[in-house]
């Protein structure tokens, strides 16, 4: 890969996190397409992120955690407890792909059929699944619904604890749901092991599976640690980017194509800084609009509320003799549970209400306790050391919606995020009937045998009543915004289905922002997902 000598390129991807590295990587396979990459963040070239249990350092290790994240809080909530919670974004190649916790979800296929229905022509489930197959290199290798020649390297967890197993056939006993040992394939509702981007011990980020690859192709360019100020136009086309490096500012072109893949915050905050936005508050902010467009808005996201059960046939996980140990023997044997995603299964249920047939609920296991009562500490989070169960009931579909502002017209200074958790009441509605289920599955004899009490959120919050009126003080983002540049054909969208920037040229998004709504489960692979789609769309 190049160093930046040139000033002009065909294309310029702004984000090499999960959909910007997927599109640099595949428009570089093109030697007569010049591609630069930018990324804000360095190099995932480190054990800290290509090892997969080292993740758990990345999190709770300040200094470390600086290194990669960009340090984002929210807004004060209120239907939240008024507090201000940290809001990771990966900011290092890979963007949150390195950083995360590598758990393999698509989606239901009613996702992207409902972004059909409502006019985002070839965003159906039919052309998501071609995209799916095509970035994954599944472990049971190519079939109808799976990839098996991929870039990304997928697999399901292995040697669960027998804690975990117990779990899988209650959650199949209590929710009336099938062990569905591949929820990625034909159907997603049921419970079985979890699915993960790691194999052989490594992680397999966007940077690794698109970018490293393509490391010495001549025609790629990679810039670390630049902050793009501004989309830079000339009229209503945008012809690059200006860019703060090393508190110099430059300018850099494209004689084709600006990409803004910088994530659901970044990629809204370039481009109201470019002045193109809601007009109204970049004129707050001193910024002259070019475009006047919802951008920002629609920002939702998923909650899970971590409920945690001492088993002692769980693991000590989290200790620093189990950090260690498994580092040694991951060293000396391999194929532990340091080369894996720390979560051991999940299950799609559904909760009983109107759903047209798509599981309205997620659920992830841990065989270890999870931060209580939520994750706001400054320092390092509060985790029980005991052998425990973690279950978390997941709002999936959440009907609250939030927004992203420019807090000024710095390009340097963190933007205003507040993603409005819990401002409808049937998002509250909906964790509150999940920790119930929980709870009745938690009593019934198969996991009785299993556990020997509630630890989180514990015996003090029992009642319903109790239950609520704590729910604000315990609800966690599971680092899933979409939404803020939404995709569409109407006065809500900021992109149109080929990704374009309504009212500008030569200037697209591609990345969790454009989604309309989100997706059935984490959402990193369908980012990997808009990568691919976006690079069919460029070459068409």
């Amino acid at each position: 890969m190049s160093s930046v000598k040139t000033e002009a390129f065909d294309y310029i991807v702004v984000g090499a996190g999960s959909s910007g590295a997927v599109i640099a990587g595949r428009l570089s396979e093109d030697p007569d397409c010049r591609v630069l990459l930018v990324e804000a963040g360095a190099t995932d070239r480190t054990r800290l992120c290509t090892v997969p249990g080292m993740v758990s350092i990345i999190h709770t290790t300040p200094q470390v955690k600086k290194r990669f994240d960009w340090g984002y809080y929210t807004a004060p909530q209120s239907a939240g407890a008024e507090r201000k919670m940290p809001y990771v974004r990966g900011r290092v190649m890979g963007g949150s792909s390195a950083i995360n916790g590598m758990v393999y979800v698509r989606g239901n296929r009613a996702n992207f059929d409902a972004w059909l229905a409502e006019g985002c022509e070839g965003w159906g489930y039919a052309d998501a699944l071609r995209c799916f197959k095509r970035l994954e290199a599944w472990e049971g290798g190519e079939s109808e619904y799976r990839g098996g020649a991929g870039p990304v390297k997928a697999q399901a967890s292995k040697d669960l604890v027998p804690a975990t197993q117990e779990l899988i056939e209650a959650i199949a006993e209590s929710f009336k749901v099938p062990v569905n040992d591949d929820y990625n394939g034909a159907s997603q509702e049921g419970v079985g092991p979890c699915q993960m981007n790691a194999v052989g011990g490594r992680r397999y980020s966007a940077s690794e599976a698109y970018v490293e690859p393509a490391r010495k192709r001549k025609n790629l360019t990679v810039q670390l640690g630049a902050v793009v100020a501004r989309v830079v136009l000339e009229g209503r086309r945008a012809v690059g980017v200006e860019l703060i490096d090393g508190g110099q500012r430059r300018v850099v072109r494209a004689a084709r194509e600006v990409i803004l893949a910088a994530g659901v915050v970044g990629t809204p905050q370039i481009l109201m800084l470019s002045g193109i936005g809601p007009a109204d508050e970049l004129r707050a902010v001193g910024v002259d609009a070019v475009a006047d467009l919802p951008v920002g808005k629609n920002m939702h996201d998923h909650l899970f509320v971590p409920m945690t059960f001492l088993a002692p046939g769980a693991i000590h996980r989290g200790t620093p003799a189990h950090f260690f140990g498994g580092m040694i023997a991951e060293a000396f044997k391999g194929n532990t549970w340091f080369s894996r995603t720390v979560f051991d299964a999940l299950a799609f249920v559904p909760t009983g209400r109107p759903t047209g047939g798509v599981p309205d609920m997620q659920i992830h296991c841990l065989p270890w306790s999870y931060p209580s009562p939520n994750q706001d500490r400054p320092v390092r989070p509060e985790v029980d050391l005991r052998p425990a169960l973690t279950i978390m009931p997941t709002l999936i579909y959440p009907k609250s919606r939030g927004v992203v502002r420019l807090a000024s017209s710095d390009a340097t200074a963190a933007p205003f995020i507040d993603p409005g958790f819990l401002n409808e009441p049937d998002d509250a509605r909906l964790l509150l009937e999940g920790i119930k289920r929980v709870r009745e599955m938690m009593a019934g004899a198969r996991m009785a045998k299993v556990t020997t009490g509630e630890l989180h959120p514990g015996p003090a919050f029992a009642s319903d009543a109790a239950m609520a009126a704590e729910l604000p003080t315990r609800i966690h983002t599971v680092y899933h915004p979409v939404g803020t540049c939404r995709m569409g054909t109407d006065a809500r969208s900021v992109v149109d289905p080929a990704l374009r920037v309504r009212g500008i040229d030569g200037l697209r998004v591609a990345d969790a922002s454009i989604m309309p709504s989100i997706t059935g489960g984490n959402t990193n692979v369908p980012c990997m997902m808009i990568g691919e789609r976006a690079v069919e769309l460029l070459r068409a």
